[in-house]
């Protein structure tokens, strides 16, 4: 009897001790917003493993996703990305960024190519006598490339993401650091000289990292409305590109911006 009682008095020190992290946590991703894992089991004193268990159970009110612990349902902002949303905005210069970005692509090249409206371009851009691998975690770019002769196509699975039409599982992030890749295409919602890229989906992060830290060499690809901006989930910088691609036609304020950075700038004077 009073091994069980002994039990349930550890039982519910354990318990307030969890519901102290729980705490510790919300106030933290309070006040920074969403954060990393490994900041947080460092700024709690415990195990990343630890806080994943603490934020297990159905009465939390924050999740870890994608490598961040963050409130179990984000506040609804006007910063949201949904895929549909995004296919018509600025199609020709991302169109024009792609073009440049392909042009960098070699016979024999192993490619990664990131989610997004704008890497549907890239996907079609591709030249299509080369023989390539491609990995991709997305399905509007397989669906384009799965048409491709002489292409590999390496699909990343997991849990279906409907805001990208991407899927995401850690053992697909796993999967992705063993895998051999020479050249990556990044896209983001935002790139910024000091705080670097971001984008809007925290589920595609640990993805591009990967990309990221296992290829050779790493491109940026976007439309000149990503530059200057920030989004919610930060991850990197942009001293991780060889080239930063960009499509559109850059004011003088934002070329003085990104002085000293490796800008790449397919412009047109008839940009739509």
């Amino acid at each position: 009897m009073l091994w069980i009682e002994g039990t349930t008095m550890r039982e519910t020190a354990g318990a307030k001790a969890r519901k102290l992290r729980r705490e510790r946590m919300q106030a933290l991703v309070g006040s920074n917003g969403p954060t990393l894992l490994s900041r947080v089991a460092e700024v709690l004193g415990v195990t990343e493993m630890t806080i994943r268990r603490d934020l297990a159970g159905n009465d939390s009110a924050m999740i870890c996703l994608g490598g961040y612990v963050l409130e179990a349902t984000l506040p609804t902002t006007g910063e949201k990305y949904v895929l549909a949303e995004e296919l018509d905005q600025h199609a020709a210069r991302k169109r024009l960024a792609c073009q440049r970005a392909a042009s960098f692509v070699e016979e024999g090249d192993s490619l990664f190519i990131d989610c997004g409206t704008t890497m549907v371009h890239l996907a079609t851009a591709l030249p299509s006598d080369m023989t390539l691998s491609v990995v991709c975690y997305s399905m509007n770019i397989a669906d384009i490339v799965s048409k491709r002769p002489n292409t590999q196509l390496i699909l990343l699975g997991g849990v279906y993401q409907p805001s990208s039409a991407t899927y995401y599982s850690e053992e697909s992030v796993q999967y992705l650091e063993r895998l051999g890749v020479n050249k990556a295409f990044i896209s983001a919602g935002g790139a910024d000289p000091a705080r670097g890229v971001s984008c809007s989906n925290f589920h595609e992060v640990p993805i591009k990292q990967a990309a990221i830290r296992n290829a050779a060499q790493c491109f940026l690809v976007v439309d000149e409305s990503k530059l200057g901006r920030m989004r919610a989930a930060f991850f990197g910088s942009l001293d991780v590109f060889s080239k930063i691609i960009v499509g559109g036609t850059l004011e003088p304020a934002l070329l003085q911006r990104f002085q000293g950075w490796p800008l790449d700038v397919a412009a047109t004077d008839e940009v739509p």
